[in-house]
């Protein structure tokens, strides 16, 4: 086994028995492509080590974009089991993968990986989950239950909102109990504004995996504006449907080891950046739609309970000690 190799296994297995803590005789399903092959290689062998029955799905790019499960895809994924989904990130693929979720909550537990690499592996999963736990608690209860929350940056962003009355979730790793669903790798807390109070402007730099400054404008919690060739094209992929241009989340990276790059499931979890995503709101909020679209604000300010949290992507509560 090679050093790469053998790092790669040491971050699985974490992920097998610390984060999804799969079991023995618990039914397992893994979706992959050749891409993540790899990766998925390591994953099953470290549930075939904890006695799990595992079954691998294929998915070949003959078959891709895949928008919606067929009959038998259905048949694997709607019965109790651990799952974990590591296709590559693809934005017409989007309602696929909000199938995947309700699948996971209503019939098991789901790990959502859309891009991962074997480099994100080896150093975002193989980590302190107990550390990442404590950072990303203490900043959500920052936040937590305000009325009056601002997030600024440098580029131009100014948006306002209130989350007073509505939970927050957090992804720290922890995905071992049934009705669960979160990412590898973790790092982010994560809530719904309050749709009427949401009202501003967004200047981002990366939506859905879309390089690139977009901006968009919301009034009371809906996008009526956009320009930027990435807000455009996941703009062509909703189409006309309107539940795909409601604020459905907004999120807090907490990983200190991600980095901002084109894959937004590492770039989002990012220290010092936060993330609003149109679409479905994950049962926080109001709003239900098969599309869900993150987009990333870097060197974000943070204002909230009549405080500063952050200034740039630093933050500024002492308490916190995260400089």
């Amino acid at each position: 086994m090679t050093k790469t190799t053998g790092r790669l296994y040491a971050a699985a297995e974490k992920a097998v028995k610390q984060s999804l803590k799969i079991k023995a005789g618990e039914q397992f399903l893994l979706v992959t492509d050749k891409a993540k092959m790899d990766i998925a290689e390591a994953f099953a062998h470290w549930a075939k080590e904890c006695g799990a029955e595992t079954t691998t799905y294929l998915m070949t790019e003959t078959l891709r974009p895949i928008t919606e499960p067929t009959k038998l895809f259905k048949m694997l994924a709607e019965s109790p089991k651990v799952m974990v989904y590591m296709l590559d990130a693809r934005i017409a693929e989007k309602p696929f993968r909000g199938y995947m979720v309700k699948a996971g909550e209503a019939h098991g537990r789901l790990c959502m990986m859309p891009g991962i690499t074997v480099d994100m592996m080896e150093r975002l999963v193989n980590i302190d989950y107990a550390d990442l736990a404590e950072k990303t608690k203490r900043i959500r209860n920052l936040i937590k239950d305000a009325s009056d929350v601002r997030v600024t940056n440098p580029a131009g962003t100014d948006i306002s909102f209130s989350v007073k009355k509505r939970d927050w979730h957090i992804d720290i790793g922890d995905i071992s109990k049934r009705g669960r669903h979160g990412n590898l790798p973790a790092g982010e807390c994560y809530t719904c504004p309050a749709e009427e109070t949401f009202t501003g402007r967004l200047v981002i730099s990366l939506i859905d995996d879309k390089l690139g400054r977009g901006v968009m404008d919301f009034e009371r919690g809906k996008l009526v504006r956009a320009s930027g060739k990435g807000v455009e094209a996941i703009l062509k992929n909703i189409g006309d449907d309107p539940t795909g241009r409601i604020i459905g989340e907004f999120g807090v990276g907490t990983n200190t080891g991600a980095r901002i790059c084109p894959n937004m499931l590492e770039a989002e979890k990012a220290f010092g950046t936060v993330h609003f995503a149109i679409g479905d709101s994950y049962g926080i909020g109001i709003n239900k739609s098969r599309h869900h679209y993150d987009a990333l604000i870097e060197k974000a300010s943070i204002f909230a309970k009549g405080r500063a949290i952050a200034k740039d992507g630093k933050y500024l509560v002492h308490c916190l000690k995260l400089d």
